[in-house]
């Protein structure tokens, strides 16, 4: 199966290739919406995808989460349930932009991309890695509380910046995603497991922070995204709905980020040496400001 990552543009019609200044326009973010996620940390609720777009990647997703498929070779990691909790299910893979053409296409979304630069300070927006993420209903598990870039200090400087995106509707109900608004002030903490106790986190925390530590949920129709900072906190309860909840997360961070490790960055890609920049086949420029 041929390896997607080979390509650094469109493969399908999902979206437009060419876009006039009035169309880049009507992407941009206001500068109330820029200086709330400045302040806050995250911004959600920007619509990125229409129903025929939500629809292709569902059916993506369907064949993708089969660990039999032909292009699951080509996944960093899969896992068909990471849950800590045996009761509970979470399914959870890197690297599908690698396998079906409309998760491929979706990094070069321009509702994500020119949002994305502004909210990196204008500045050309390269990819990191891509996340799916989903829930069964009535037995769908938790995301436990954490930052991004506790998971990521093998890149620096930290300018980097997560987009996740529902392909369902989602709701505290089956499990949607909640943030701690300004915790991005709050430094670098320890991670804990990413798929393991809710409450892990709170031994990271000063009493003055636990003071802090009010969830806010973000619930959002299908096909809307929310932005967040690399060390916001935030994190998701179980669904135990009658309703799946299917999400796929976008992770980039600003042109001239650098690797900071030896080691493999992702599985299956070559190992940039400490120092040299992130670039190459497998992440890719997808935006340019300028």
């Amino acid at each position: 199966m041929q390896d997607l990552s080979e390509f650094h543009y469109l493969l399908t019609d999902m979206f437009k290739r060419q876009l006039d200044e009035e169309q880049l326009n009507a992407y941009k973010l206001t500068d109330e919406q820029i200086q709330f996620f400045n302040e806050n940390g995250y911004l959600s609720n920007i619509k990125l995808l229409d129903n025929k777009q939500i629809a292709i990647l569902n059916s993506e997703l369907e064949q993708i989460t089969n660990a039999n498929h032909p292009g699951n070779a080509l996944f960093h990691e899969f896992h068909s349930n990471e849950s800590s909790n045996p009761d509970t299910v979470l399914f959870h893979a890197l690297g599908h932009w690698r396998i079906t053409k409309g998760f491929h296409d979706v990094l070069w979304n321009p509702a994500f991309l020119i949002a994305a630069s502004q909210l990196l300070g204008n500045k050309p927006v390269r990819f990191w890695h891509d996340q799916l993420f989903s829930k069964p209903a009535h037995h769908g598990g938790v995301v436990a509380w954490h930052q991004d870039y506790s998971y990521w200090t093998r890149t620096v400087p930290m300018q980097h910046l997560t987009c996740w995106v529902g392909l369902d509707d989602v709701s505290t109900e089956n499990g949607c995603l909640h943030y701690i608004p300004k915790s991005h002030k709050w430094g670098l903490l320890d991670k804990p497991e990413l798929a393991g106790d809710m409450n892990g986190i709170m031994a990271y925390l000063t009493d003055e922070q636990k003071e802090e530590f009010k969830p806010v949920a973000i619930e959002m129709k299908k096909g809307y995204g929310t932005f967040h900072h690399p060390l916001l906190l935030h994190g998701s309860y179980e669904n135990r709905s009658d309703r799946s909840r299917r999400a796929f997360v976008l992770n980039v961070f600003a042109d001239g980020t650098r690797s900071a490790s030896n080691e493999l960055l992702l599985n299956g890609v070559p190992a940039i040496p400490a120092g040299e920049q992130m670039d190459g086949r497998f992440f890719p420029l997808l935006y340019n400001p300028a």
